[in-house]
């Protein structure tokens, strides 16, 4: 009978690790909002500067029971951590504006009840604003449309009564919106704006000749309508100006009006960088003064009944949730701190002059060997972290970058061939764009080795089309 002998490596994190971890990752905002949650579940944690200094002269006496109170009478020290005062911007403003009013949905409903409609055509109309997503659109055919009416709300309807409704919907504002797809989202509110001969060719357009449209297909459309470059260059101006995204134009909702936090901000003073972290991420948070004042009450008493004890057990778990969260908030502070010092310092030349030529190649093993650190941590503080910089507010993982030898043998950041690339299309001959193979080879005329389908993925998350869809007139 053989034996075998099988060793297995398994690391487990803890619940706080894993807490702590998501402390880490969490931007300003979000975190704020953690710590708002944590008050409001946990009376035990205050926050602002504690006024009790006399439990840090509790005498130590004995206590017969599992709980020493002590223990938690004397944790009044927190509230003093911080990790520097410098560390504090005083002009950031801590009122976050809200958006007011109605939702997209209500607000075009809001829209519908002036119009005279039946009551079959108004419960129609409203199926069909609440079938509209984000964007505008109705993402259905008129076939699929019929089917839910009648499935979901008992209606049947034909498809001249449908598109009767569904036009109704469609003049509704924003210009555009309940369209089934973008060409008619286009004709919709082109249709709307004065009838001018421009207008009146791009809805034909539109209409009869989209994908030769939609794909530049300019000499085509040029012989077809029997119409100038320059008059074709007009009605193009005049489509590009139009919204693809009607819904996107209505900012209400009653939700947070995004906005971008940096969680930290760089100075530059006699050609030094000044790291500060967002006052927001180092609140003053400490043990409830009143759950202090209770535990030396039940310490006063000699006998203690069994709801009494059941009371010293809540208050225990109360007071250690909150002094580990105490704790992680401050080792969440100094952990971005660190990361973001030993990204500074990496990046020095970068932060210094704001020239995106000089970021060096960097991944996340490097600042996780600096600060010795786990890379998962880097990556957890890079991934939704924002820097405020003299040269604007960027977003800290776009600072990580791999590297790449040029023909001389330089090693350069892939940000800065990136860089390269996007000078190169922007000059590029508009009506003649360069193709993949053509960037390929200017880039190394200038000395940068590199594939073509390397090319196709900087140009893809750059957000550049490929060369035919950037031709113009």
């Amino acid at each position: 009978m053989k034996q075998y002998l099988k060793l297995k490596l398994s690391q487990k994190l803890s619940p706080q690790q894993i807490q702590l971890m998501k402390l880490i990752q969490l931007p300003t905002l979000d975190f704020e909002q953690k710590i708002q949650r944590e008050i409001e579940e946990n009376p035990a944690l205050e926050q602002g500067q504690s006024s009790n200094e006399d439990s840090q002269n509790e005498n130590q006496d004995d206590y017969s029971d599992d709980v020493n109170i002590d223990d938690y009478l004397n944790y009044d020290d927190i509230p003093s951590y911080k990790l520097n005062s410098s560390n504090r911007d005083k002009s950031e403003e801590k009122n976050i504006p809200f958006a007011s009013g109605i939702s997209f949905t209500q607000y075009l409903i809001s829209q519908l009840k002036p119009i005279n409609l039946s009551e079959k055509k108004m419960k129609i109309a409203e199926f069909l604003v609440g079938s509209i997503d984000s964007s505008g659109y109705i993402r259905l055919n008129i076939d699929e449309i019929i089917d839910d009416l009648a499935f979901t709300q008992n209606l049947f309807v034909d498809e001249i009564e449908l598109k009767e409704v569904l036009k109704v919907v469609q003049e509704l504002d924003p210009p555009g919106v309940g369209a089934l797809s973008l060409q008619e989202c286009l004709v919709i509110q082109l249709k709307k704006k004065n009838k001018t001969e421009n207008i009146i060719l791009a809805i034909d357009i539109i209409e009869n000749s989209f994908d030769q449209f939609s794909k530049k297909h300019f000499e085509k459309l040029i012989n077809k309508y029997s119409i100038s470059e320059n008059q074709l260059k007009d009605v193009i101006s005049l489509i590009s100006k139009l919204n693809p995204k009607p819904g996107g134009a209505y900012s209400g909702g009653g939700k947070p009006i995004e906005q971008i936090i940096p969680d930290f901000k760089i100075t530059i003073e006699n050609n030094e960088l000044n790291l500060n972290l967002n006052f927001r991420n180092s609140p003053v948070l400490n043990i409830s003064s009143d759950y202090n004042e209770m535990l030396k009450g039940y310490k006063l008493q000699k006998k203690k009944t069994k709801s009494q004890k059941e009371a010293i057990q809540f208050i225990k778990q109360k007071l250690d949730s909150a002094k580990w969260f105490i704790d992680a908030v401050k080792q969440r502070q100094q952990t971005l701190s660190i990361t973001m010092q030993a990204i500074m310092n990496y990046q020095r030349e970068y932060f210094l002059t704001g020239d995106e030529k000089n970021i060096k190649p960097m991944i996340l093993k490097d600042i996780a060997n600096e600060i010795e650190m786990d890379i998962s941590t880097v990556s957890r503080v890079a991934n939704s972290k924002y820097v405020d910089t003299p040269y604007g507010t960027k977003l800290l993982k776009d600072f990580f970058s791999e590297s790449m030898r040029t023909t001389s043998g330089e090693e350069i950041s892939t940000i800065e061939i990136k860089k390269i690339l996007e000078g190169v299309i922007l000059n590029e001959n508009k009506r003649k764009p360069e193709t993949d193979e053509k960037l390929v080879q200017i880039l190394n005329e200038k000395g940068y080795k590199i594939a073509r389908r390397t090319v196709a993925k900087y140009r893809e998350q750059l957000n550049i089309p490929v060369a035919r869809l950037r031709k113009e007139i």
